[in-house]
């Protein structure tokens, strides 16, 4: 199959330039992806105000750029992103990225950091299998799992949330838009807009022929828009960062509420793809050092305020083993217990 190459540059930066792929919703012939391509790219510009376009070209699946996809069970497929915080050497693709592939159809869960790393999901994907994009799942707002999600709805994919993701998104993403291009570059982010799902969901059942999906929305925990995936015939949960390994766990929603979604039962769940990390791992052993280390965090969180101690003191109190466990924590861990504080002194 052949897939439409768009070469766009920054309007205001014209040396900055990278291909951008756009997406068919069903796989084209070469001559199916020349016919109408400069009317497809014109298109498509026309969303992307601060782009130019330099020419196009089509490019067969296995000549694009695509990540690594490993199968945990048969149909369920995982890209591991790099457990570290954003920066310009990973360009922000720290996520842990899922595929769910049934007879008839496929889901994605989460859509990566930027439309680069979208583009090559996609192409990943199509070399596994031809089959539609149904769904996108979006597990919560933060961009390293959200940012790529245009591109997905572009291949026809409609985009799927917790109840409160679009507010989410709409109320931070002129902030991203500028914090996020710093941290991870601008070319890194060429073409990529945070978009708001087409439709929240509480609960719902996703049949993808031989794979059933199960959609959850979680009280507020990690944030107050995380959504948890489960593959019903294997067991395997994609729990979005309600759930970290290696790197540190951030609080942006409540940590009372993580701490009570992690303490639930699940007889249903025998492993889990955790947001960030190597995966899968076992239910529930495998969320034990999420677990601990926010159970720690309210603990000394709660003896600060008992004693006094304001915010600024509190913040500054550290684990030397988690410090040594965990990616991120000089960075992470003081606004964690920020958040924390704020959270638990009106307890």
């Amino acid at each position: 199959m052949f897939h439409l190459l768009l070469t766009a540059c920054l309007a205001a930066e014209p040396a900055t330039c990278a291909e951008r792929l756009l997406p068919a919703p069903s796989p084209l012939t070469r001559e199916e992806c020349e016919t109408g391509a400069e009317a497809r790219a014109a298109s498509w510009l026309a969303t992307h105000p601060d782009l130019a376009g330099r020419g196009t070209r089509c490019a067969a699946t296995d000549s694009l750029p695509a990540l690594t996809l490993s199968e945990v069970v048969p149909g369920v497929l995982v890209h591991e992103g790099t457990p570290a915080l954003p920066d310009r050497a990973n360009r922000g693709a720290i996520a842990n990225l899922g595929v769910v592939i049934g007879t008839d159809a496929i889901a994605v869960i989460d859509a990566g950091s930027s439309r680069a790393e979208a583009e090559a999901l996609f192409a990943a994907i199509r070399l596994h299998s031809p089959l539609p994009i149904r769904a996108l799942i979006v597990t919560h707002m933060h961009p390293d799992h959200s940012f790529g999600a245009d591109l997905f709805r572009e291949a026809g994919a409609e985009v799927l949330g917790a109840p409160k993701l679009a507010a989410g998104i709409e109320s931070r993403a002129a902030a991203w838009l500028q914090s996020y291009p710093p941290q991870v570059g601008t070319k890194a982010l060429l073409g990529t807009r945070p978009i708001p799902p087409d439709r929240g969901v509480a609960e719902e059942r996703i049949d993808l022929g031989g794979a059933t999906l199960h959609l959850r929305a979680a009280a507020t925990a990690h944030t107050d828009n995380d959504l948890t995936v489960l593959h019903a015939e294997s067991g395997t949960l994609f729990t979005g960062d309600l759930v970290f390994n290696g790197l540190l766990p951030t609080l942006d929603g409540s940590l009372t509420g993580w701490l009570g979604w992690l303490g639930e039962s699940r007889p249903e769940v025998r492993r889990i793809v955790a947001g960030h990390g190597p995966a899968p791992l076992p239910w529930p052993a495998g969320a034990a050092a999420t677990r601990g280390y926010l159970d720690r965090l309210r603990t000394d969180i709660r003896a600060a305020i008992a004693a006094g101690q304001p915010m600024s003191e509190a913040i500054r109190q550290s684990h030397p083993q988690d410090a040594a466990r965990w990616q991120g924590y000089d960075v992470s861990h003081p606004r964690n217990a920020s958040a924390a504080y704020a959270e638990l002194e009106w307890e």
